[in-house]
């Protein structure tokens, strides 16, 4: 009964979310603001993760195929596929729940602890409007994190393929561009967004509406930690079979 509670709280966020909005002259520098900590504070991380993954992921299959009859762009085959279909818009959005999730719930959850919800609330202002719709529209420009983690992570797996001889420039360009699909760009594309939504709405609900003190507003961070991943999981693969099978 408690999920189900906690599920209804949610869609009840995000209904006010959209109700009596905040005068556009704040709510303008609190998207820039929440842009600048969301999405250039993540280009780092997500950009040195999405190399050198990259790497692993051409070093593995270039390992695994041992048969000579089996061609050498196959390794640059594999690893753009692995990069656009599931490393970056779904293990990158994992990376950014522990991320951008706990940044986002102990902001929000400390304001809590320091009743200043409470002071927004007592002005007249919609707090969840104020707090939460920024984080949303500051993650649109999510998908903009992900396209520098596929650049790179293919970049990556061509530096591990010059480095490590596993294959040669010529056969790795040739398997990224072997049998591409537009579409498979539209899709990681169309989880990103969805992600994005999720990264920006649970560990907001967590912070939002959570109870106690400074030690309370940590286990908030976990807790929201955990679901917007068992989320991410869950919607990558309800998308995958909607949008591939």
């Amino acid at each position: 009964m408690t999920y189900l509670h906690n599920i209804g709280k949610y869609f009840l966020m995000i209904r006010e979310m959209f109700r009596k909005p905040t005068k556009w002259s704040v709510m303008r520098n609190l998207i820039f603001k929440d842009i600048d900590d969301l999405i250039f504070g993540s280009l780092g991380i997500v950009a040195f993760i999405s190399f050198f993954v990259g790497g692993v992921i051409t070093i593995q299959t270039a390992l695994n195929i041992s048969n000579p009859l089996i061609p050498k762009y196959l390794v640059g085959f594999a690893t753009r596929q692995s990069i656009i279909l599931e490393f970056a818009p779904t293990f990158t959005s994992i990376i950014m729940a522990g991320k951008v999730g706990s940044f986002i719930t102990s902001s929000i959850g400390t304001m809590r602890v320091t009743e200043q919800i409470d002071a927004l609330e007592v002005m007249g202002i919609n707090s969840i409007n104020y707090l939460v719709f920024p984080k949303t529209i500051a993650l649109l420009l999510y998908p903009f994190i992900i396209s520098i983690g596929m650049f790179l992570g293919v970049l990556g797996g061509l530096a591990a393929c010059m480095f490590g001889g596993y294959a040669t420039l010529e056969d790795y360009i040739l398997g990224v561009q072997t049998d591409f699909q537009t579409f498979h760009i539209v899709y990681a594309f169309i989880k990103t967004f969805v992600f994005a939504f999720v990264l920006a709405t649970i560990p907001s609900f967590y912070g939002y509406y959570m109870k106690g003190g400074a030690l309370e507003v940590g286990k908030a961070s976990t807790t929201s930690f955990v679901w917007t991943s068992v989320v991410i999981i869950l919607l990558n693969y309800l998308l995958t079979q909607m949008l591939l099978s």
